[in-house]
């Protein structure tokens, strides 16, 4: 197996970008330099989590309407909240080179968006 070494930079210019790895027709940018894309393989790690928990605003209703209505305040406890938290992580790797980025998950979406993105990314490298 041969290393290939970094393309030089040309007219060439990335049509996305994936966290830090930016993608077009013919290229792959990563921090560490430009490379083909011909032969890449891309991995998406979900590493995000999704928790749900009891809203502030509920617990101080139920406290404050305990004084007031007392037991339907109680339903006040029933407020949640859900919050993602966590990263999505995309691997890129060819002849010569890896490279992985981290891309933060905000919400559930952001899986979605992401594997949307390297799906184009997957699709670019098998018609080239």
């Amino acid at each position: 197996m041969t290393v290939q070494p970094p393309m030089p930079p040309g007219a060439d210019q990335p049509l996305t970008s994936i966290g830090e790895i930016g993608v077009s027709n013919t290229s792959v940018w990563t921090p560490t330099g430009q490379y083909p894309v011909r032969g890449t393989t891309w991995v998406v790690a979900d590493m995000s989590r999704q928790e749900e928990k009891i809203a502030t605003v509920g617990i101080v209703l139920a406290v404050v309407g305990l004084f007031l209505i007392c037991i339907l305040s109680l339903l006040f406890l029933l407020i949640k909240e859900k919050r993602t938290t966590g990263y999505i992580q995309v691997t890129v790797h060819g002849e010569g080179f890896q490279y992985a980025t981290m891309i933060p998950a905000t919400s559930p979406s952001t899986l979605v968006q992401v594997t949307q993105q390297v799906n184009w990314a997957r699709s670019i490298a098998a018609a080239s």
